[in-house]
């Protein structure tokens, strides 16, 4: 599976300890991530993810990009509701997409939790059949 994973300043820690404590799951996929957060990821876990630009510079939009295109199967979004963000409107656009596309979103860690042992479980494989018969390349 191909899952994005982006965490807000406030909110970075929090992913760290998630990522950590199911890396054994992790370590099974395909891992994207916003800029930092994909680089603290690997630098704490050792685990592979391709890193698209921070949030703020347009990483939000990259990994948009891969929904449109059905290429991401699962995106967990760690989002500080507390603290204004600059590029708001790319943060709706990226959860919007992932409403467009039937993409599991999580937004906060206990949903993230139910996501990734549902994935442990094989909860998601109809995430490959959907992705299979609607990829347009």
């Amino acid at each position: 599976m191909e899952i994005a994973l982006i965490a807000h300043d406030k909110k970075k820690d929090d992913m760290l300890r998630f990522v950590t404590a199911y890396k054994r799951i992790f370590s099974k996929h395909q891992l994207y991530a916003t800029g930092t957060t994909g680089k603290r990821i690997m630098e704490e876990t050792k685990l592979s993810v391709h890193r698209f630009q921070s949030g703020p510079y347009g990483g939000d939009q990259e990994i948009g990009a891969l929904i449109a295109k059905n290429k991401l199967d699962m995106v967990i979004f760690f989002r500080d509701p507390l603290t204004a963000q600059p590029h708001e409107p790319d943060v709706s656009a990226l959860m919007r997409l992932c409403d467009v596309y039937s993409v599991p979103l999580a937004t906060n860690m206990g949903t993230a939790e139910v996501l990734i042992r549902g994935l442990d479980k094989g909860d998601l494989e109809w995430r490959s059949i959907t992705r299979g018969e609607t990829k347009n390349e």
